[in-house]
């Protein structure tokens, strides 16, 4: 056994129609703000008036900050904490996927904090200052199986005065103090976007897999929801009504953000994060699959950790693996079944001139990861992975 530390103060609520709970815990305050997207589904979809329904039963006061962007930005959350502060608020629910909850997250710092967020940011043009006094607390509940961000306590924010996106966060006070995890709300999620948050989620215990981070407790985590994913994926992808098959999907999210939180991702992370940064439009699951296959390929060529890939091999679902190339067979099997193994960088705007500045922006803002890995990458590796990538 090896040593491991833990701490996930957060009060998990999973299953069907547990949203319809949230007024039976205790409520970290008087006024919420709720922070939810600037697009329409949680209105259209209802699970607006159900949250509303649950704050009012709690007999809680609310007032609704609805400006999030799908890659929300340093702009969007000083606005947000700003209307925080007008209104009085004294804690934070955050209703969507994980650009939501990240969002909300760095609002709850910064209606509290003075200055602006970059103050507070380690990595690129960050001041790297830690936070003077205590945040919101905040509330996620999850629409998305994606991210695991509604049990840990970082955000992703881009910056797009300096285009860097950079993970916030790593104060305790962070962690959410309750999340939310009802798979009905992910029943409205469309397929493309299904199989994005999919793979996300699966990157995060993939990468936590390999990990220099890596425990026994992490791996414990990421076992499961490697295998979860595995079987269940595809599955919901091609039948997206399947409730079961959404809770199997959600329960290997929220196990891969506690791969997060007990351990930690790879480089693969950063490299999209500064994908995004130069292509603000570009969903984050739909940049790591563009890589995967490359970034992978790179770490099982120099035969950073075999075993490893040989286990994560056997819990995608081929029980006969015996060699870490089976990794990559499944994966690409897992992404064909899914219906995305031939997403193109040149559909969204990616050329391949911008591969240095992709890979230096990488190391620059999100270098961290990078120390992670247990075989060390550089600029010109990152540029040979995405030109590998390339289409």
């Amino acid at each position: 056994m090896n040593s491991f530390m833990v701490y996930a103060p957060t009060k998990l609520v999973f299953g069907v129609d547990s949203l319809k709970k949230l007024h039976e815990q205790v409520l970290p305050g008087k006024k919420a703000l709720v922070v939810i997207s600037n697009g329409r589904s949680v209105r259209k979809n209802g699970y607006l008036d159900s949250l509303v329904a649950e704050l009012e039963s709690a007999k809680k006061e609310y007032v609704i900050f609805d400006k999030i962007e799908s890659n929300p930005t340093k702009d969007a959350v000083m606005n947000g904490a700003a209307f925080a502060r007008e209104n009085n608020c004294d804690f934070v629910v955050a209703l969507g996927g994980g650009s939501v909850m990240d969002a909300s997250k760095a609002i709850a710092a910064m209606a509290t904090n003075p200055g602006d967020l970059w103050d507070y940011v380690y990595g690129g043009t960050g001041k790297a200052q830690p936070l003077s006094a205590a945040p919101l607390p905040n509330i996620c509940i999850t629409t998305s199986a994606g991210t695991g961000s509604e049990v840990d306590p970082w955000g992703v924010v881009s910056n797009l005065d300096t285009q860097e996106k950079i993970g916030f966060g790593g104060d305790p006070r962070l962690f959410p103090t309750i999340a939310i995890v009802d798979p009905r709300l992910m029943l409205t999620v469309p397929k493309t976007f299904t199989a994005y948050q999919g793979f996300d989620a699966l990157f995060h215990s993939l990468e936590g897999y390999i990990s220099l981070a890596a425990s026994d407790i992490s791996d414990m985590y990421a076992a499961q929801a490697i295998s979860a994913i595995g079987a269940n994926l595809a599955r919901v992808v091609n039948n997206l009504g399947d409730l079961e098959g959404r809770s199997k999907i959600a329960y290997a999210n929220t196990m891969s953000g506690y791969v997060m939180v007990v351990g930690g991702v790879t480089s693969e992370h950063s490299i999209e994060h500064a994908m995004s940064a130069f292509h603000h439009d570009l969903p984050h699951g739909a940049g790591l699959i563009m890589i995967s296959y490359a970034y992978f390929k790179h770490f099982v060529d120099a035969h950073s950790s075999d075993d490893r890939f040989v286990k994560m091999a056997q819990l995608l679902g081929n029980k006969e693996a015996s060699k870490p190339e089976d990794f990559l067979t499944g994966l690409k099997q897992l992404q064909e079944a899914c219906g995305v193994a031939n997403l193109k960088m040149s559909d969204f705007g990616i050329k391949p001139e911008e591969f240095e500045g992709i890979a230096k922006n990488a190391l620059e803002t999100m270098g961290g990861l990078f120390t992670l890995d247990r075989v060390q990458i550089g600029v010109d590796d990152i540029v040979e992975i995405l030109k590998e990538s390339y289409k």
